[in-house]
């Protein structure tokens, strides 16, 4: 069987499902609303739905022309714990949750795609299935959830899609690692409060936080190779309530990357080093509370080779062979159970009025990207089951 272009997609009604989950946004492991609204409108395409888990979908859809290969096409569906200030009429109408990285395009380009599918059933032999999958914001994450519920065990191959700042309806494939590692920690520093006029009383762990924070950020300035894909970022840092008052404890929040496990290992070894020994210099402790790791996607060369033609076809040289991104993906547990390949997808940048990154408060997309997205996830599925 020779492989097939996509055909148009429902670009209406994909704007339309994004702009819902826009402003009706829900938080990792709580998206009820969202995986009901998923099913729903897979139900109405006439593809079999099922629930792995509490808030994912897994729809199944069985080509007309006999059995074959497995493809699955994943989407996450989850937000972010932020406040939205894109000013657009469908933003987020619940205080404090956004779609601030993209995952209602996701969600709404994967239900396009689904509804093209299934609307050309008759026209390919083989299965494909549809993850909706929940939780992919907050570890442990919801895809090793789906994979441990057994979603892809029977999957040939694997697709996920991200929206990021690219040149709009651009299509940039990476073979081998196309993520890092991304873990970390909480760190509860404990000291001994005291008034802020008698400092010699307490043990001030502001002061060892204020430390640690300074030096943590030398690990990947000495302790890993500078050329490999390294991170350690301190994000929180919360202490005290009054400047009057030398507190009794601190926590950091810090998270830790990279594209291997050495470096991995190294980078979450210093870090317990370095605060354990601040803390000692000033007689304070510290607790630690670890967060599982992502693992790093691991894009499959063949899969990778199907999307760059299928993106070609389509889009012609706006597909290309890109960089890998410094940031995670729990896409990750997928394609370490079955062949997978995580492409990315040009959403818009600062030239086209759009200069805000992913998880940021203005993050917004140039909605052309989402028939683009679409029809790669069509023809990616079609010339993966065709081949």
């Amino acid at each position: 069987m020779s492989a097939q272009t996509a055909p148009a997609v429902p670009t209406a009604d994909i704007i339309a499902w994004r702009r819902h989950f826009h402003r009706n946004p829900e938080l990792s492991f709580q998206e009820h609303e969202t995986s009901a609204f998923v099913a729903a409108k897979l139900e109405e395409f006439g593809i079999e739905v099922q629930r792995p888990t509490e808030t994912s979908v897994l729809g199944i859809l069985r080509g007309g022309k006999g059995e074959g290969k497995v493809v699955a096409l994943r989407a996450d569906m989850d937000a972010l714990p932020l406040q939205e200030d894109t000013g657009e009429e469908f933003s987020s109408v619940k205080d404090g949750i956004a779609h601030a990285c993209g995952h209602d395009a996701h969600t709404a380009m994967l239900l396009g795609a689904a509804k093209t599918l299934a609307d050309m059933r008759a026209e390919f032999a083989g299965t494909v299935k549809f993850i909706f999958q929940h939780a992919e914001e907050k570890n442990p994450g919801g895809a090793i959830e789906m994979v441990e519920a057994g979603v892809v065990d029977d999957v040939d191959g694997i697709y996920g899609i991200h929206v990021m700042n690219q040149k709009l309806g651009t299509l940039s494939v990476h073979k081998g690692a196309a993520s890092t590692i991304a873990g970390g920690f909480f760190a509860t520093i404990q000291g001994q409060g005291s008034h802020g006029s008698m400092p010699q009383n307490g043990i001030d762990p502001v002061l060892v936080g204020a430390q640690s924070v300074v030096a943590l950020n030398t690990i990947t300035a000495r302790s890993v190779a500078p050329a490999n894909m390294n991170i350690v970022n301190v994000g929180r840092f919360l202490s005290g309530d009054a400047p009057n008052v030398i507190p009794d404890t601190a926590s950091l929040g810090v998270s830790i990357r990279s594209d291997n496990d050495d470096d991995y290992a190294v980078m979450s070894r210093r870090a317990e080093e370095i605060i354990d020994g601040v803390c000692a210099a000033h007689g304070a402790s510290a607790e630690y509370q670890w967060a599982d790791a992502y693992p790093v996607v691991i894009n499959n060369d063949e899969l990778c080779d199907i999307a760059f033609a299928a993106g070609q076809k389509l889009i012609g040289d706006d597909a290309y062979w890109g960089p890998g991104t410094s940031a995670s993906e729990d896409f990750s547990w997928f394609a370490k159970k079955v062949p997978g390949c995580f492409l990315f997808l040009g959403a818009g940048t600062e030239e086209d009025g759009l200069p805000y990154m992913n998880h940021h408060p203005k993050f917004n997309i140039n909605e052309n990207c989402l028939e683009i997205g679409a029809q790669i996830e069509v023809q990616v599925a079609l010339d993966f089951l065709a081949k």
